[in-house]
């Protein structure tokens, strides 16, 4: 396998989730916002937008609908905005309504924040993914004001780490890399080596926290029928104007 500094980097990455207090300096953040503009776009659209949040108090309500400590504390949080408003100020030609093109910019987003994130451990710093900005997605709409035709879609905090957790395992890459076609004679059993490394992780990680193996996590709680406040979020697109051909 070939080695650099930036797959090296890649290939360590842990998720931060506790920071020195202190804040980006203005060159970090123009560095992070060049990065940002730099990202690859679907039909030259760039329908993604990178919100700083600033305010204390807007930190504390994101805070409070993450309910993650971290989210909003030292260091700096970002929000990555699915962003159709600004390309409709002149004209709306329907489309922009449609699934098609929330999707792309979707992955216009996604690029981004990946973009972003590269960046950010380049530099030395860490961060973590808040996919917990959309727990609540109503509430978070209005507690960032966002204009329709927007949503939000990742967060991310960023700061001067202040930890170093292990590395977490990841699934061994015969069961998500496939050369060809995709593999379908799986069988979890195939798993129980990984499981065995996994309630190791969780073992090592904090004694007083429950173990659980991948398998179990997958069969659990987290995926059993339950209602959530994310179950709103196609009623939230549709009222930002986006999806509307989504029934």
């Amino acid at each position: 396998m070939i080695h650099n500094e930036t797959i090296d980097t890649q290939l360590n990455h842990r998720s931060i989730r506790k920071f020195k207090d202190q804040t980006l300096t203005k060159e970090q953040l123009e560095t992070l916002y060049s990065v940002f503009g730099q990202t690859p776009t679907s039909m030259f659209m760039q329908n993604a937008s990178l919100l700083h949040v600033t305010d204390p108090e807007e930190k504390k309500k994101i805070q409070k609908l993450c309910n993650q400590k971290y989210v909003g504390a030292e260091g700096d949080l970002f929000i990555f905005i699915v962003d159709l408003y600004r390309n409709q100020l002149d004209k709306d030609d329907g489309r922009v309504h449609t699934t098609d093109i929330f999707f792309q910019a979707i992955e216009d987003t996604l690029l981004a924040f990946q973009n972003v994130a590269n960046a950010v451990e380049s530099m030395g710093l860490g961060y973590v993914p808040l996919g917990t900005v959309n727990d609540h997605p109503l509430d978070l709409l209005k507690t960032l004001d966002l204009p329709e035709l927007t949503f939000p879609v990742l967060g991310m905090q960023v700061g001067m780490p202040d930890q170093k957790p292990q590395l977490k395992p990841r699934l061994p890459l015969k069961f998500t890399c496939f050369e060809g076609s995709y593999k379908k004679d799986f069988d979890v059993k195939d798993l129980k080596d990984y499981d065995d490394i996994v309630t190791t992780y969780y073992d090592l990680r904090d004694s007083n926290r429950r173990i659980d193996s991948f398998t179990k996590q997958i069969t659990g709680k987290k995926l059993d029928l339950h209602e959530t406040d994310r179950d709103q979020l196609p009623e939230e697109l549709h009222k930002q104007g986006l999806c509307l051909d989504w029934k």
